[in-house]
């Protein structure tokens, strides 16, 4: 069954008409030619489109960010890449399925590519434990980025998750401490780590795997410490305030662009990455071939210098009249 947002209602109820006129076309001639109804109507479509989305507010990008058909890292690791060569295991006894890890081949060279996974259906999102990590997980994360700096391979890592698994099990067995370890490590690897945030970028969860040269953003994902809906009901005990503490946090790419948390904003095709995982993809793939290439250029002794300074300067204030 088909999400429909409430803000693309009218979107969606315009290319239903689209549709039905091009079938009555295609099935009866007494229709006649409507041809130049039709292109009108599809005109008037993107149109609409731009102006819907190029006006979201925070909550809005929250659900686009959330949407069941968006492309998870599974969808990108066919699309962009060659060879992908899937490996498990954090060789402490864990599995880690919420993240999917492994080799391909990348414009012409071998790549580690690391990204959280949600699942489609019911039994995938129950394997995949909606793509929020236990442990294990970002331990396994973290193996397989030690291997690709031994064999100095460049890293690139998608993010999409509401946040670490929060259960008792997972405090059990080290969550915090997995994660803090990842941060603490992976921003110390000599070779080029490219991070892009393809859905929800939720907290330590996504930072986990967040630790690198060049951030990106899909044009309509969010990063936050926090969920929107766990924001309001921390600071309002409401959690129909949803809307206004997704908007309190800067969640967006133009927000975090502006902030200098990210890097770069790729821009999804008209009406979002759902409506099209192909095109998505293309993009994504042209500004990863352009980053990989600049980062490669840098001598490796550098990389995490300049890593760590990146990450340092991040929300640094300057304190006028004292």
């Amino acid at each position: 069954m088909v999400q429909i947002l409430d803000f693309e209602r009218e979107i969606f109820a315009l290319e239903t008409q689209i549709h039905d006129l091009v079938s009555m076309s295609h099935m009866y001639d007494s229709v006649g030619d409507i041809t130049h109804e039709i292109a009108k109507l599809k005109k008037k479509l993107r149109r609409m489109k731009h102006d819907v989305y190029s006006n979201l507010k925070g909550w809005d990008k929250t659900l686009v960010a959330r949407h069941p058909e968006r492309p998870y890292t599974l969808d990108y690791l066919n699309l962009i890449f060659d060879g992908f060569f899937e490996l498990h295991g954090d060789r402490h006894g864990g599995y880690g399925p919420s993240i999917v890890a492994g080799l391909a081949r990348f414009a012409g060279r071998s790549v580690m590519v690391v990204g959280h996974q949600k699942g489609r259906d019911n039994k995938e999102k129950i394997k995949r434990n909606f793509g929020m990590s236990q442990p294990a997980g970002y331990r396994k994360a973290l193996r397989l980025m030690r291997m690709a700096e031994k064999f100095n391979m460049p890293v690139i890592t998608f993010i999409d998750t509401p946040g670490a698994y929060p259960g008792v099990d997972a405090e059990e067995k080290g969550q915090s401490e997995a994660i803090a370890t990842n941060m603490f490590s992976i921003i110390q690897l000599k070779v080029p780590i490219i991070c892009v945030v393809i859905g929800e970028g939720g907290s330590g969860g996504a930072l986990a795997i967040g630790v690198g040269d060049h951030i990106m953003m899909l044009e309509h994902s969010v990063y936050s410490v926090i969920s929107p809906e766990g924001c309001a009901s921390i600071l309002w005990g409401d959690k129909g305030k949803t809307s206004q503490a997704a908007d309190a946090l800067c969640i967006t790419a133009n927000d975090l662009l502006k902030f200098s948390v990210i890097d770069e904003i790729v821009r999804e095709p008209l009406g979002g990455a759902h409506r099209n995982h192909k095109q998505a993809a293309i993009r994504l793939k042209k500004a990863l071939r352009k980053n990989l290439e600049r980062l490669t250029q840098i001598p490796v002794s550098d990389l995490a210098c300049l890593r760590e300074k990146k990450f340092r300067e991040m929300g640094k204030v300057v304190e006028e009249g004292t």
